[in-house]
C-alpha cells in the first residue's frame, strides 16, 4: 500500500502549505503569532515535517517542536484553529481521504502538549 506521501505527492504538499499559511495569516487571532518570522524558511519546514509525517522520504530537520514553540503562549484555542485550518485545507482544498485526515489529526494530538503553553479556557 502506498504511503500518504505517495498518494499526494511533493508537490501537492508544498501547496497545502500555501495555502494553509494563506488561511492562518488571515486569521486576526493566529496571524499576531506570526510576527517578524521568516515565512519562507518556516513554510519549508512546514513542508518536510508534513512529508515527515506523511511517510515520505524527507527527514524533518528543523528545531525539535516544543523548542521552536516555547515562550509563544499557544493556547489550546489557537492550536485546535490552527489543526482545523490543516484539516480543512487537506479535505476541502485538496480533497484528502477519510484516511490522511484521520493519521494527520492523530498526529496533532501526539504534539500537542509539546506545542500548547495555555490549556483550553486558561486566561491568556
Amino acid at each position: 500500500m502506498a504511503s500518504y506521501y505517495e498518494q499526494v505527492g511533493a508537490s501537492t504538499i508544498r501547496d497545502v502549505v500555501d495555502r494553509f499559511y494563506v488561511v492562518v495569516l488571515d486569521d486576526a487571532e493566529l496571524k499576531p503569532y506570526f510576527d517578524g518570522v521568516d515565512m519562507v524558511r518556516l513554510k519549508r519546514h512546514m513542508v518536510m515535517l508534513l512529508c515527515s509525517v506523511l511517510g515520505g522520504p524527507e527527514v524533518y530537520e528543523g528545531h525539535d517542536l516544543g523548542d521552536a514553540h516555547r515562550g509563544m503562549g499557544v493556547t489550546g484555542e489557537h492550536y485546535e484553529r490552527v489543526g482545523q485550518i490543516l484539516v480543512t485545507v487537506l479535505r476541502e482544498d485538496f480533497g484528502a481521504d477519510d484516511g490522511l485526515i484521520e493519521h494527520v489529526a492523530t498526529v496533532l494530538g501526539q504534539v500537542r502538549g509539546s506545542i500548547v503553553e495555555k490549556p483550553v479556557g486558561a486566561a491568556g
